[in-house]
């Protein structure tokens, strides 16, 4: 068990690749102070539409280097972020209920009418927006979305070959940390409760790392969204494809 909680609170680090560098050297750079964290945050352009992209567990803000060159050619102010112990924010454990709390913080401070998310950072967008429906988002973009917490640990235990009753004991460990109910984590019921006006999801049917499935959950539960199931792409390839960019723009823009 202790295994497997340590992979929950310690995301592990990977290279930055050179597209990923580029686009944030051309970033205004600033930290920011969140627990015990400092947060490296990111900004481009001072365009009228501003937006705030999320980025998935072990992931960072350059990810989305393609997707902020598009928006950079229709009048945006992008703010991003790397996610606490990740990218070029200071080090330590931290967990996926900290890193949905920042995310909330980040849109009360900074008041987006629309945000882009992957993988985890949809979890922690959608929760967070779910959780406080005063915050509100027009334009909601959210590629692959996983839904069920209790999911999440399930694929942990079995990645790192460890038995379901592992599972159960760090259920009852994070339940009892958190004060939380894991089967009650489920994206398809923050989503309803949140204030996104329109919500579009993109997924690759033939993800390897999270199957379609989960947004189709999520898309089924949720009126305000609509799903766009994608070929070809994969994972993380999905965040600079062509089509997922154009479906990207018009869904924002018009």
């Amino acid at each position: 068990m202790d295994k497997a909680f340590a992979y929950l609170v310690s995301p592990m680090q990977f290279k930055i690749r050179p597209h990923e560098k580029d686009i944030l050297s051309k970033a205004e750079k600033s930290r920011l102070m969140f627990n015990d964290f400092e947060i490296q945050m990111y900004q481009w352009g001072k365009g009228k539409k501003k937006i705030l992209l999320v980025h998935g567990w072990e992931g960072n803000a350059g990810n989305f280097a393609y997707i902020i060159e598009r928006l950079l050619q229709e009048d945006y102010t992008i703010i991003a972020f790397d996610g606490p112990s990740h990218g070029a924010s200071s080090k330590g454990k931290t967990s996926s209920f900290e890193f949905t709390e920042l995310v909330a913080t980040l849109i009360q401070k900074h008041e987006p009418s629309q945000l882009i998310s992957h993988s985890f950072g949809s979890v922690a967008s959608i929760i967070a927006l779910g959780k406080n429906p005063a915050l509100k988002i027009e334009r909601y973009v959210g590629i692959t979305v996983p839904n069920k917490f209790r999911e999440r640990l399930e694929e942990i235990a079995n990645y790192l070959g460890l038995p379901y009753i592992v599972v159960s004991r760090l259920i009852t460990k994070i339940e009892s940390e958190h004060d939380i109910k894991v089967d009650e984590i489920n994206v398809e019921d923050y989503a309803q409760k949140s204030s996104v006006e329109k919500a579009l999801l993109l997924h690759d049917v033939n993800d390897r790392v999270l199957p379609v499935e989960k947004s189709r959950e999520v898309a089924n539960k949720w009126p305000a969204a609509r799903l766009v199931e994608i070929t070809g792409t994969g994972h993380y390839k999905i965040l600079g494809t062509q089509k997922v960019l154009n479906e990207i723009v018009t869904f924002l823009c018009h």
